[in-house]
């Protein structure tokens, strides 16, 4: 049986793999929590804690459930107490990418994160169809990386990875590097952003006049169409005046250089401000 440590457990991602975990009969879950509010959170559903030097010293694995902003903290404690091939997981690329975790030859670093349902999909339950975030309901992906040790630790990280996020859709193997251009690069610091100003958009229309109703009917009618052409869920394409509309827009809305988000040292920088602050 596997002994899997979750560092801290009583927090949002921590809480979502103990549900997830907890009666996997394959593994031993040691929830852990530092604080007292954390530990009596445990105690009230009924996860015993235990404490972080036992739970560390006893684990085959160790998930680090803790924010960017504090991970690198936290690993440098945690780390130095892995026993030999134990593996230290992480759910988010940025600390394993910043190179800022503890160097350990004798252990495994295993990377992964969610995807999180995706908006086009063949769930026919309402509540899954809701199920945005990745509750358990509706089916995702995720992406893997083992950073380093041997490969059949990657299978082992990936089981995990399986049934912490499951229902799963599919399971993609890339480089931490790869992971990192997935996240914040391209979802958030790119995808996010963009989204962020349509909504500012929607907001002016509605400022200058348009109802709410029909301003949020006409363009989420129109993003789920435009995202079906662009992402090839449809043989279509734009109008010919969309196409003229999306260059001229293109000019006053981008700057011609906005690719440089990719660049490793703007990546880099992002990772760095990510893992110094709070970052949702």
């Amino acid at each position: 049986m596997t002994k899997i440590a979750i560092i801290g457990a009583a927090g949002a991602m921590g809480t979502r793999l103990s549900d997830k975990l907890r009666d996997e009969k394959d593994y031993q879950i040691l929830f852990v929590e530092a604080a007292g509010a954390g530990q009596q959170k445990l105690l009230d559903r009924g996860d015993p804690p235990t404490p972080l030097d036992e739970a560390v010293a006893a684990a085959d694995v160790v998930i680090l459930t803790v924010p960017d902003s504090i991970l690198i903290r936290v690993a440098e404690t945690v780390v130095p107490q892995l026993r030999n091939g134990a593996i230290c997981m992480c759910l988010d690329p940025a600390a394993p990418y910043s190179g800022r975790l503890p160097q350990r030859k004798d252990i495994s670093y295993f990377v992964t994160h969610p995807t999180h349902p995706p908006l086009f999909n063949d769930e026919v339950n309402p509540e899954a169809r809701r199920d945005f975030f990745g509750s358990g309901q509706a089916r995702q992906s995720i992406v893997c990386a083992l950073m380093q040790g041997p490969e059949e630790h990657y299978a082992l990280g990936e089981a995990i990875a399986k049934r912490a996020f499951q229902p799963i859709l599919r399971s993609h193997r890339v480089t931490v590097e790869q992971m990192a251009l997935l996240e914040p690069a391209l979802a958030e610091t790119l995808a996010a952003t963009c989204l962020t100003i349509i909504r500012e958009g929607f907001d002016e229309v509605v400022a200058r006049g348009v109802p709410a109703e029909a301003a949020r009917d006409f363009l989420m009618g129109h993003l789920n169409i435009e995202m079906a052409i662009l992402f090839d869920e449809i043989d279509w394409e734009f109008s010919a005046g969309c196409k003229q509309a999306i260059e001229e827009a293109k000019q006053d809305i981008f700057q011609p250089d906005w690719k440089k988000v990719f660049l490793n040292e703007n990546l880099e920088a992002s990772i760095k401000r990510i893992t110094a602050t709070s970052c949702s």
